[in-house]
């Protein structure tokens, strides 16, 4: 992607979302503001070996030596980059030195004796390891000044490698004559044994304070800008503070404050071996994560990830991303733990704020890809009715207009089927596109504010009835297309062609419909009672008893008695009927309270049986005779039963034994 200020911050912030980056800009910027800590006291160290009549305290001079790192990057990252090249002059004069003079004092007698590791107590190579990484954390020196460069595309990839190249050469190279020309004794007791080696020793000490300011002034470059990066972000308010910046190169001076303030209680620490292996953590987190989003972006096959870099792959990304977590925990168990643990508490923080931001990520491109497989593969399966699944289109109006309806959409599908919300505009769809963008918009924004799990779909026409036909044929994709219908009672003798229409349709479409006569529409609440079904027959009653099944699922509904109101006739076997349910329910292995009503008068029956009742499931077939007016006057007397009532129709192939 196109790198702009923040740097890895940047860089997983949009690859792997907003929760991940603020994790990783917090864990970074502390990293780097630290790593500034354990240049300075390296510089200090260095500088009283060369001087060690100084008569100053070593806090001291590492405050001050602080102060002045501060102040050139306080200047701006143009000045600092120009001392650099000073500093890069000195630190190839020492190294040049050095080699020059040891190399005539190298064997091979010498190197065979110290080819072997012979550790001292309490040390390892993993011990050794920690000590020595933040020497190499300066891979992301480039991406740290991502904003500050002309061309980012071609300068970090090719700086990157030259950089790793002749650093993995000379430390390297180094090594290696270090073992030919020093006695083990010289290299495990004295701290300057380069020095002593050289053919010139005075600019070693040069170079040893050169190179830690040079890293001391590359990481306090580098953090001010990831807190800038992170402030402008907003992702915590209390940090927007620290997005200003100043001049016309946007110096991030107010983080370079904060930042100063923070490398100077490391500072006070003075102990270059606790600081080093707490970076170690805090750096190998982050580089962790990056291998993460890369390895993400190269899975997804996001159409946006067109590295201009092509020697890249996910496999050797994912190795990088669990290499740096085994090396962590190899490092320090006790403080990996604690880093996982803390990035996790603050992840869950930033995830819970559920902030909207300006940019994509790459979960969700990975989720489209999860889901376009997922969907191929359930258009290549045949249906069993094993597998059905609630896919609940639901007229909802727009942004809450019918809050029951979208409540129990939300509680029948139970977090295992599909919701819809729909919502129609009658008129022409030439003049009212913009409309219909903003109510699909005002419809989205409504169910991330309510936090349910529902698509949103708005359709304009001239006809309710043309719009539903439209919606239902074209709404969904392969197999997770609405197989259930949702609408509201409606009492209005005006409405009742229109209403006898969609249900009619339904049944010609082959989908189920569910309509629901609920008696607080205004502010839903739970109702208490009892879970009715009033079994008219095996088909309908399969689907009510399903549907009944998922409202238990729901740790509201869990305590509402479930209860199978059977009316049957007067003279009807009672035990008989009762046993036939039971065997439904055994094979549905769902559990039930049976209630066989004999009656002449099933309406009367049901009346009477079900108090407290806080829904009744009934079943329905429609009748197409004189636009069903018949069958909506019965239907009218089973809507004014006590609690809400839905009517039920099943047109799918629900099956309970499956």
């Amino acid at each position: 992607m196109k790198v702009k200020g923040g740097g890895s911050y940047f860089l997983i912030s949009r690859s792997l979302g907003v929760e991940f980056g603020g994790v990783i800009a917090v864990f970074f910027y502390i990293a780097l503001a630290l790593s500034v800590s354990m240049y300075v006291i390296g510089f200090t160290e260095a500088l009283f070996l060369a001087i060690p009549e100084l008569n100053i305290s070593f806090t001291m001079a590492a405050t001050i030596t602080n102060i002045v790192v501060f102040t050139f990057v306080y200047i701006g990252a143009g000045w600092t980059i120009r001392v650099q090249y000073f500093i890069l002059a000195i630190v190839l004069a020492a190294i040049g030195s050095y080699c020059y003079g040891a190399w005539g004092q190298a064997s091979a007698e010498i190197l065979s004796e110290n080819i072997q590791p012979q550790w001292t107590a309490g040390h390892s190579l993993i011990t050794i390891f920690a000590l020595f990484f933040p020497a190499v954390t300066g891979i992301e020196a480039g991406v740290n000044m991502s904003g500050d460069l002309k061309n980012p595309s071609r300068s970090i990839p090719l700086g990157t490698f030259l950089a790793i190249g002749f650093t993995f050469i000379v430390y390297a190279g180094i090594a290696v004559l270090m073992a030919a020309s020093s006695s083990r004794s010289s290299l495990v007791g004295e701290a300057m044994v380069m020095q002593k080696m050289a053919w010139f020793g005075p600019i070693v000490y040069a170079g040893v304070i050169a190179a830690t300011l040079s890293s001391a002034l590359g990481s306090m470059m580098g953090a001010p800008r990831i807190l800038q990066a992170f402030a402008k972000d907003n992702i915590f308010k209390r940090l927007k503070y620290y997005a200003q910046g100043s001049g016309i190169s946007n110096e991030p001076r107010r983080a370079i404050v904060i930042t100063f303030l923070l490398t100077q209680s490391g500072v006070l620490l003075g102990d270059l071996d606790t600081v080093a292996p707490i970076i170690t953590m805090f750096f190998l987190l982050t580089y962790g994560t990056i291998n993460l989003a890369s390895f993400y972006e190269s899975i997804s096959a996001n159409i946006s990830f067109r590295p201009t870099f092509k020697l890249n792959h996910w496999s050797i990304s994912l190795l990088g991303a669990l290499a740096s977590l085994v090396i962590m925990f190899l490092i320090n168990w006790i403080w990996a733990s604690i880093a996982i643990i803390v990035s996790t508490a603050l992840f869950l923080g930033i995830k819970r704020a559920e902030l909207i931001v300006q940019w994509g990520d790459v979960l969700s491109g990975y989720a489209f890809r999860r889901a376009r497989n997922a969907l191929l593969a359930l258009e290549r399966e045949k249906y069993h009715p094993k597998n059905w699944r609630p896919s609940i289109l639901t007229l909802s109006g727009l942004a809450g207009s019918r809050m029951h309806l979208v409540k129990y959409a939300n509680l029948l599908s139970s977090g295992r089927g599909l919701v819809s919300l729909a919502h129609f505009i009658k008129g022409d769809l030439e003049s009212l596109s913009k409309r219909r963008k903003e109510g699909e918009k005002l419809l989205r924004g409504f169910i991330r504010d309510e936090a349910l799990k529902a698509f949103p779909v708005v359709v304009v026409d001239d006809n309710l009835t043309y719009g539903l036909k439209a919606i239902l044929q074209c709404h969904g994709i392969g197999g997770l297309r609405p197989n259930i219908l949702m609408l509201g009672w409606s009492d209005d003798p005006e409405k009742r062609e229109s209403f006898s229409d969609i249900i009619n349709l339904t049944k010609k479409m082959e989908i189920s419909c569910m309509i629901l006569s609920c008696k607080q529409k205004e502010s839903w609440e739970h109702p208490a009672g009892a879970i009715n079904i009033w079994w008219t027959d095996s088909k309908n009653g399969a689907m009510m008893l399903l549907m009944a099944y998922l409202l238990k699922g729901n740790r509201e509904w869990r305590d509402n008695p479930l209860r199978i109101l059977r009316p049957v006739a007067q003279k009807a076997d009672v035990e008989n009927v009762e046993q036939e349910m039971k065997e439904i329910l055994q094979g549905g292995r769902i559990e039930a309270e049976i209630v066989v009503l004999p009656t002449d008068k099933p309406l009367y029956a049901i009346k009477g049986a079900m108090p407290p009742s806080a829904l009744l499931f009934t079943g329905f077939e429609p009748v197409d005779d004189n636009k069903g007016t018949t069958w909506l006057s019965f239907m009218e007397q089973v809507v004014d039963l006590p609690g809400d009532v839905f009517l039920t129709y099943n047109a799918s192939d629900v099956s309970l034994e499956d």
